[in-house]
């Protein structure tokens, strides 16, 4: 097992062990790629969003937020084109039985080569002095010959995601000799195209409710009312309708036209296609009957669309002006293929997304803002910025005409952190197209309306929290051989700013302890615990990542004042208990992190 193999392992038992991350639903053997969040980690995803927020909507004039609806209306997802498009390349293991996504296996063979040329240079920075790494890439051998297999996958990839040949795709796995983990072969199945977004239907009724009475009727109603598609099309020969029970000649001998026929099953069975109620009417050789599944709803695959759908209620209400934003964090779902590692794939999640709101023709120079200001972002966390890269898109989304990726170094490697995306007009065009209501802004300094081109920002709330949680794990070997693990969470972000300790559970020490405790928890998260020896409660803290330990002694009694213990230095430094609030906003207020941004 690998160093980093370990470290995950280590990460996911610490997050369970100190109440960060827990299986959802443990005590029934827990649901795949679902989890809950304990009292620190709540605490923790707390502060990442409201860190997010208040650099979006806080520091920024025009930007402001809202908050929409899960559920929305289904035409809504036939304009944004999830319906048609929001799927994944598919394929199986057909000796394993294993699942994966393919362009997945794709994108991790091409990072294995890519690793091979960083150790290749790591090996000739170490031998040589002196090292010229850019003339060594461009003239080793070994590092060429892998580049251009990087390149050649690449292009190959590019092309047959742009045109939809699932079969190159196949193809390119074969051809790379890419094998199942599990069975360690390379028997594929074809790869098929996945949609990931999650149905369900709104006001339910009854097994008896609104069943037609006519018996031709109640075999479409039967046929139709359990699909969980949103089109749903059934192929049946006269042969295979009759079996069913289904009587055709009382059907065409019906004084009652295709139309008449049409209105009169919408209601109970759903509507039918008017073309092909007209097969049926018509003696044709196979019927396709199809129908639009009634009270049909998705919950949301992302916040997106209901930023897009408000866009105008929020520019006309809020009189803003382009360019100007709308931020939004919510739940999310999709049902993925392949949900694996801990929380980075998950089929529940929450993102943080800001639209922007630009004038045609300027969305490459707001693209390039927006790379740099999230970024920022991210640096003003103290997070090593090696661990951190800008990676374009291999392909565009259908909605884009740039778009990039910060990804992070997380156990598994590099992986999407944030995208930033310059989505165009596409999305409030198909709105206005598909709803029929004009999606425009009026712009009194060009005195035109145009529709406006968007530049997107979107960060996985819970790929952040184990970013975080990732770079902060520690464990370190003390000067007196000792050891302990810390969480070095950036302050501001704690779950729990301050613990407060009486030294011992007499002598007036907890009537003490809890004066500091209740003058503090007023503005911050604080913990008060009296249980087992100091150093044992200093190391739990450590684990938790709380930055400041006070503990009041016999001392504290006499002059007023504690012992205050830095989580990081270890440090501990005799300050007034007046002095605490000043001394620790210092640290851990986001006020902190704010002025990094300003």
């Amino acid at each position: 097992m690998s160093n980093q193999e370990d470290l995950f392992k280590n990460l996911i038992s610490h997050c369970k062990e100190y109440g960060f991350i827990f299986q959802s639903s443990e005590i029934y053997d827990g649901l795949s790629a679902i989890y809950d969040y304990g009292q620190n980690g709540v605490l923790l995803k707390n502060n990442i969003r409201q860190y997010w927020w208040q650099s979006m909507v806080q520091l920024n004039e025009n930007i402001v937020g809202i908050d929409a609806a899960i559920f929305m209306h289904p035409t809504t997802w036939k304009a944004s084109g999830h319906v048609d498009a929001f799927s994944d390349p598919l394929i199986d293991n057909k000796d394993s039985k294993k699942r994966y996504r393919a362009d997945v296996l794709i994108e991790e063979h091409v990072a294995k080569i890519e690793a091979k040329i960083e150790k290749e240079v790591e090996k000739a920075a170490k031998r040589f002095e002196g090292f010229d790494e850019k003339m060594f890439r461009s003239t080793n051998a070994r590092v060429l010959e892998y580049q251009k297999n990087v390149d050649d996958i690449n292009a190959r990839f590019k092309k047959a995601l742009n045109e939809n040949d699932l079969a190159e795709v196949k193809q390119i796995i074969v051809d790379s000799d890419i094998v199942c983990a599990i069975s360690g072969s390379k028997n594929w199945t074809d790869v098929r195209q996945f949609n990931l977004m999650f149905s369900t239907q709104m006001s339910a009724v009854s097994e008896n409710e609104n069943v037609p009475k006519d018996k031709n009727e109640q075999i479409l109603y039967k046929l139709f009312k359990e699909s969980p598609d949103s089109v749903v099309k059934i192929e049946k020969t006269p042969e295979e309708l009759t079996s069913l029970g289904f009587d055709l000649n009382s059907l065409r001998s019906r004084e009652v036209t295709p139309d008449q026929f049409l209105e009169m099953t919408q209601y109970k069975c759903g509507k039918y296609s008017l073309d092909l109620i007209n097969n049926i009417f018509n003696q044709k050789q196979k019927y396709v009957i199809e129908r639009e599944q009634q009270n049909l709803l998705y919950l949301r695959p992302e916040t997106a669309q209901g930023i897009f759908v408000n866009f105008l209620n929020v520019q006309k209400t809020g009189r803003m002006k382009i360019p100007f934003g709308i931020a939004q964090t919510g739940k999310a779902f999709r049902n993925e293929i392949v949900a694996r590692q801990f929380i980075f794939r998950m089929r529940e999640f929450e993102q943080m997304e800001m639209q922007f709101f630009i004038r045609p023709g300027t969305q490459k120079e707001w693209y390039e803002h927006w790379k740099q200001t999230r970024l920022k972002w991210h640096n003003a966390l103290g997070i090593d910025e090696k661990k951190k890269r800008f990676h374009d898109h291999i392909k565009l989304a259908h909605y884009a005409d740039a778009a990039c990726d910060i990804e992070f170094e997380f156990p598994f490697g590099f992986k999407e952190l944030e995208g930033i995306h310059s989505r165009t007009d596409f999305d409030l065009r198909n709105h206005e197209q598909y709803s029929g209501k004009k999606q425009q802004y009026f712009d009194p300094e060009l005195n035109q309306s145009y529709t406006p081109y968007v530049i997107e920002t979107s960060i996985g709330l819970d790929r952040m929290f184990l970013a975080i949680m990732a770079s902060s794990l520690k464990e370190e070997k003390l000067e007196d051989g000792s050891e302990r693990v810390v969480l070095s969470i950036p302050a501001a972000l704690a779950p729990v700013k301050a613990a407060v300790f009486p030294l011992m559970g007499k002598d007036g020490m907890p009537e003490k302890a809890m004066e500091i405790m209740n003058m503090l928890k007023l503005d911050y998260n604080c913990l008060y615990e009296e249980k087992d020896n100091i150093g044992k409660r200093y190391r739990r803290q450590d684990a938790i990542g709380t930055p400041y330990c006070i503990t009041v002694d016999q001392q504290s009694l006499e002059d007023n004042t504690v012992t205050i213990r830095d989580r990081d230095t270890m440090k501990q430094d005799r300050v007034a208990i007046d002095a605490i609030p000043v001394l620790i906003a210092e640290k851990v207020s986001l006020k902190s992190l704010l002025k990094k941004l300003v």
